[in-house]
């Protein structure tokens, strides 16, 4: 399956029988990011989370107490 990063527009593949994959075709909403633009994002939350001027808001739905 071919996919195409939100952030960087790079064009990717995807084996076709990733949960991902399927979680693309079945949910159009749903969106891919690329590994390089994931990490980057992640490294820029965690500074920004140490810094102690973050906040950090959660619902109550039952998806994000996992988190």
């Amino acid at each position: 399956m071919r996919v195409k990063c939100v952030i960087c527009d790079n064009i990717g593949q995807l084996p076709d029988d990733l949960p991902l994959a399927k979680t693309l075709r079945n949910r159009p909403i749903h969106t891919y990011m690329c590994q390089e633009c994931n990490d980057r994002i992640a490294e820029k939350t965690i500074a920004r989370i140490e810094t102690g001027n973050f906040t950090f808001y959660r619902s109550s739905h039952s998806i994000e107490k996992e988190f």
